[in-house]
């Protein structure tokens, strides 16, 4: 049985909607949707008597690119970042840049002040030490009384 509709793959409008886009560009589109990530991760731990914060941040220079600040119990970390890709293929060049202003916030104990914070940068990680506060044991015990 023959019909006279003969429907080519590339007459579906989805198929069309490729067409548009080459495979990679479809992918960096497809990335782009997901807004969390390239916010900068993160990992915290208590060692001994220090917070330590260690942040994943490749590709950039901390000098120029990275601010520290404590306002009240937060810390935030800011970053610019850059990033440029070049390819040359079959005598075609392709350039594309990324760039953005990336912050993470983190709260602090009590009583940490800006002088007592030390940040270092090795490897792309970035880590930030907190000594943790010391603190007095406000535990007491209330005494009831009967009326």
């Amino acid at each position: 049985m023959t019909t006279d509709i003969d429907i080519k793959k590339t007459d579906r409008p989805i198929s069309r909607l490729f067409d548009w886009f080459e495979p990679n560009e479809l992918t960096r589109f497809v990335e782009g949707l997901r807004p969390f990530e390239d916010r900068i991760r993160v990992e915290e731990e208590v060692v001994g008597d220090d917070l330590v914060i260690r942040a994943e941040m490749p590709g950039v220079d901390p000098d120029k690119d990275v601010d520290i600040t404590i306002d009240g119990d937060v810390l935030s970390v800011t970053a610019e970042r850059r990033k440029e890709e070049k390819t040359e293929k079959d005598g075609q060049f392709r350039s594309e840049f990324r760039y953005g202003s990336f912050r993470r916030s983190i709260r602090m104990p009590r009583g940490v002040t800006a002088d007592d914070v030390t940040a270092s940068y090795r490897d792309g990680i970035l880590e930030v030490k907190v000594p943790m506060p010391k603190t007095k044991d406000t535990t007491a015990k209330v005494s009831i009384s009967r009326s």
